[in-house]
């Protein structure tokens, strides 16, 4: 048995990228920024940030796109996908992604989002664009979140 699950919760570094497949297909790239406090040798505070490319597919796209703005703060469920290529000079490169199942946007209405709407929950796996989609889940109802919600 194997798990490839990924949970983040952190910082859009710019506005989602949305572009469309040639069957209509919508997938939104973004980067996301996660920070790791703690202490070094000497005993000083020390920040670790950690930036992720998160990928989206069909209606999580564009709900992405339509809601999430640089600075937003988002809770992001998904898997871990490598791609490998090479480059101009030949060169085998490989990048590792995070490929969105559901994300919940977790700021008010002040931290960034692009409309005062409540939380989004997203569409189920999308592992390419002829992967068949889920249905999608229904949106929650707009609340103050707390710590006490975030389920780790």
């Amino acid at each position: 048995m194997s798990v490839n699950k990924v949970i983040l919760v952190g910082r859009l570094g710019r506005d989602p990228e949305t572009r469309y497949t040639g069957g209509g297909q919508a997938v939104a790239n973004f980067s996301l920024a996660t920070d790791e406090t703690y202490r070094d040798r000497n005993g000083e505070r020390q920040k670790r940030t950690e930036w992720h490319r998160i990928v989206a597919w069909a209606k999580l796209a564009e709900i992405a796109q339509q809601y999430l703005k640089k600075g937003s703060l988002v809770y992001v469920e998904g898997r871990i996908r490598s791609r490998e290529w090479n480059d101009k000079e030949g060169q085998k490169r490989t990048a590792f992604e995070i490929v969105a199942s559901n994300f919940r946007m977790l700021g008010g209405r002040g931290e960034g989002l692009a409309s005062p709407a409540g939380p989004v929950a997203g569409a189920s796996d999308a592992d390419s664009p002829s992967s068949p989609m889920g249905e999608e889940q229904p949106a929650a109802p707009a609340q103050e979140l707390t710590d006490e919600d975030i389920p780790f």
